[in-house]
């Protein structure tokens, strides 16, 4: 295998698809990069039973091949080489790389053992990349961690027609955000559970086009696949087999009180404000006519910490506690210049969600939350002392 490739091209793609490698691959081969190099085509591909990556990118090639080569290693050479064009060369068990003046040999990898790429499954609709990618961004924040518990690591993947819902919660918060799509059929129905990691960082990284191929596969015993595929680039997942919450039982159907933030200055506030909140103690939130007041510590062997911020409230008065970062994160995913947070008592969740802009007429109410199909994060209030 011999070709020529610009740098930036090379590099791009090789760090893309090392994004994917395990950090601890369970099998050797498994921390390898393949590298597939027929006619005016290269292949940079890695798959570790789970995920699946493969980029493709234009060369001149004057000897067709595949090598496998360790990815993270690849991936540094490639990015800290010189901008000129690389030219690669298998020579037996190495693979030499020569860029200007630079000159690298690695050791291969014995590509016989590397297994196959999962082949990607059938086209179920298309989606605007940048829609899909803020989409995912503001659920997947919701997620839990604890890989003990598979069902709440994932995001929920709901399709009715032209509709896609993701839904992720953690048990201390649930995100939703709904939008349309261009399905291939109409009167597609499906619903999936996808790892929220992966999903993240695919949808972040698959925006240089402006659509996304959605492709679905779903066998029993969890033997679904999702397939995302942008523009020279595709990757594979496969879907949790775990029941997710019932989660629209979860979602308030009422609301008592509501508030309409500046997102901005209240954001600010209450990262100051939170400065002083130990590890988890809450932020203390009192929403009266016109205003709010952020408290945090109290206790004589600790910082204490207030500040008030304008904001529009209806209702009656109302104080409630939330974890400062829970809140922050749902602030930072509205993406809207002003947030409106619905509440039934201080002990039930509250309901963050966009708002068209506050009219400025005082004789008329706050604005109205967003419209369906626009983004939800509702979030577990702490329970205050005393």
């Amino acid at each position: 295998m011999k070709f020529r490739v610009a740098r930036e091209v090379l590099a791009d793609a090789v760090a893309w698809t090392a994004r994917s490698l395990p950090p601890r691959p369970s099998v050797p081969v498994l921390a390898g990069i393949l590298l597939e190099a027929d006619g005016n085509l290269l292949s940079v591909s890695g798959f570790d039973y789970e995920v699946s990556a493969r980029a493709e990118v234009d060369v001149q090639t004057s000897e067709s091949g595949r090598v496998l080569v360790p990815g993270r290693l690849l991936a540094e050479i490639t990015r800290a080489l010189p901008p000129h064009p690389v030219e690669i060369t298998a020579e037996g068990p190495r693979l030499a790389i020569t860029c200007s003046n630079a000159r690298f040999s690695l050791p291969t990898l014995p590509v016989e053992d590397y297994p196959s790429l999962p082949s990607m499954p059938s086209a179920a609709g298309i989606v605007d990349s940048d829609v899909f990618a803020e989409a995912v961004a503001q659920v997947a924040i919701a997620a839990g961690r604890d890989d003990t518990l598979p069902m709440l690591t994932g995001v929920r993947l709901e399709i009715d027609d032209d509709r896609i819902t993701l839904a992720a919660t953690d048990r201390y918060r649930l995100a939703v955000r709904e939008f349309t799509w261009r399905p291939e059929t109409s009167g597609l129905s499906a619903a999936v559970l996808v790892p929220a990691r992966t999903l993240a960082e695919a949808a972040k990284t698959l925006t240089s086009g402006p659509e996304i191929t959605l492709s679905l596969s779903s066998g029993s015993s969890g033997e679904g696949i999702l397939g995302l595929s942008g523009k020279d680039r595709r990757t594979t997942t496969r879907l949790l087999d775990a029941e997710f919450v019932k989660y629209r039982a979860i979602m308030p159907n009422e609301s008592l009180a509501n508030a309409t933030l500046p997102v901005g200055l209240f954001t600010d506030a209450a990262k100051r404000v939170a400065l002083v909140a130990e590890r988890g103690t809450p932020l203390r939130c009192e929403f009266t006519p016109g205003q709010v007041t952020l408290r945090a510590g109290g206790s004589d062997d600790e910082g204490q910490a207030e500040e008030r911020c304008d904001v529009d409230f209806e209702g009656e008065p109302l104080t409630i506690g939330f974890n400062p970062t829970f809140l922050l994160d749902g602030l930072a995913a509205v993406h809207t210049d002003h947030a409106r947070m619905d509440f039934t008592s201080p002990l039930k969740p509250a309901v963050l969600s966009g708002v068209d802009e506050p009219s400025t007429d005082d004789d008329k109410p706050a604005a109205p939350a967003a419209p369906p199909g626009s983004y939800r994060y509702l979030i577990m209030p702490v329970r205050l002392p005393g």
